[in-house]
């Protein structure tokens, strides 16, 4: 891999852990407002999207990288006082995953790319389940809808 193209998959890798963190924290209050019979649901993407920051963590430091932290707190892009507002923001979540995650398939030419691919793929099957419908092109339409939003996307760094 040249340099270029190394600097491009660190950058793109990061970007996808920066997202984890946010799926993360997003999560944790998804879990707090979701309705009991998806809690198990919630609790399954939770888990998922912490596998998925570990790994990037690691193929991070694989390339020479330090690993973008988690942010103190983040901004929700609305409020979420109850089940179907935390419906919404799981939906939400996973369709900014799979953003960052199609930039991510389009960034690498090895391996990471089956690897990011594969988590495009969660997350696109993940946000159908929180939402009752799918996109064409998961991962690229919602990109396109919200690259102007990105500054009060879900979940925002806040500190």
């Amino acid at each position: 891999m040249s340099d270029k193209e190394e600097k491009r998959t660190l950058t793109a890798l990061q970007a996808a852990l920066a997202a984890e963190h946010a799926a993360v924290y997003g999560y944790g209050v998804v879990g707090g407002r979701i309705r009991e019979g998806r809690r198990t649901e919630a609790r399954s993407a939770y888990d998922a999207h912490r596998a998925r920051r570990d790994l990037l963590v690691r193929e991070v430091r694989d390339l020479g990288g330090k690993p973008v932290a988690a942010a103190a707190g983040y901004a929700l892009p609305f409020p979420v006082p109850d089940s179907e507002a935390a419906v919404r923001l799981a939906a939400e979540l996973e369709d900014r995953v799979a953003g960052v995650y199609s930039d991510l398939v389009r960034a690498t030419v090895d391996g990471r790319r089956s690897m990011a691919a594969e988590a495009l793929r969660e997350a696109a099957v993940r946000a159908v389940r929180w939402r009752g419908e799918s996109v064409a092109f998961p991962g690229l339409a919602e990109r396109a809808a919200t690259a102007t939003a990105t500054a009060t996307a879900a979940p925002t760094p806040t500190a």
